[in-house]
C-alpha cells in the first residue's frame, strides 16, 4: 500500500508539470506571396515590445536563428529581404495543488501532503487549500517584407518559455512555431 502511495505522489509531483506543458501554435500569412524568393533576414525591434531581459532576448533569437538556418535562411545585418521581430506576453495559468489526506496508505494522524514540486506541508487534522499562478511566456513572431514593410507571416506559440527560461522548452517552441515556415503556396 505504501508503494502505491509513493508511486501516486511521484506521478503527481513529476507527471503533472510535464502534462501541463502542451504548446499551442497558430499562424497566418499573406496569400499570394512567393516565400521561396526570400533567403536573408534581419532582426528588428518593434518599438515598446522588446524584452528587457537581455539573456532571454538572446535565447529567443538563438532558437529562431537555428530554425531559420535549418530552413536555408541566412542572417544579415544589412540589406536583408525579410525583417524578423518578436513579441512576448506572459499569461498566468492557475495551478491547483492537490493534497492527500490520511498519511501513508490512508492510515495515520491525518497529515496533508502537498503533491506539487515535491514539497510537503500540513499537520494533524489540517485541511489546507492553496492556489498559485505560474507564468508561461507566449511568443509571437513576425516576418515583414523589408522593401514594402508589409507583414507577411505571423505565428504564435503558447508556453514558449517558463519562469526559469529553460532552453529546451524554448527550442521546442521555436521548432513547433516554424514547422510550417515558409508556407507552401501555389501560384
Amino acid at each position: 500500500m505504501r508503494v502505491r502511495f509513493l508511486l501516486l505522489v511521484l506521478v503527481a509531483t513529476f507527471g503533472l508539470p510535464i502534462i501541463a506543458r502542451g504548446q499551442n501554435v497558430s499562424y497566418n500569412f499573406a496569400q499570394g506571396v512567393n516565400f521561396s524568393v526570400f533567403k536573408t533576414y534581419e532582426w528588428v525591434d518593434i518599438p515598446g515590445a522588446s524584452v528587457s531581459d537581455s539573456f532571454l532576448d538572446g535565447k529567443i533569437k538563438q532558437a529562431i536563428d537555428a530554425q531559420l538556418a535549418a530552413r536555408g535562411f541566412t542572417k544579415s545585418n544589412q540589406g536583408a529581404q525579410l525583417y524578423v521581430a518578436y513579441q512576448v506576453s506572459f499569461a498566468q495559468e492557475k495551478e491547483i495543488k492537490q493534497y492527500m489526506r490520511g498519511g501513508a496508505g490512508g492510515h495515520g494522524v491525518g497529515w496533508e501532503y502537498f503533491c506539487s514540486y515535491g514539497a510537503t506541508y500540513g499537520g494533524p487534522g489540517m485541511s489546507i487549500e492553496n492556489n498559485a499562478t505560474i507564468p508561461f511566456g507566449n511568443l509571437v513572431l513576425d516576418f515583414y517584407d523589408s522593401a514594402s514593410k508589409d507583414l507577411l507571416w505571423r505565428g504564435n506559440v503558447s508556453k514558449a518559455f517558463d519562469a526559469e527560461h529553460k532552453k529546451q522548452v524554448l527550442d521546442k517552441a521555436a521548432a513547433k512555431l516554424l514547422k510550417s515556415f515558409p508556407p507552401k503556396t501555389k501560384y
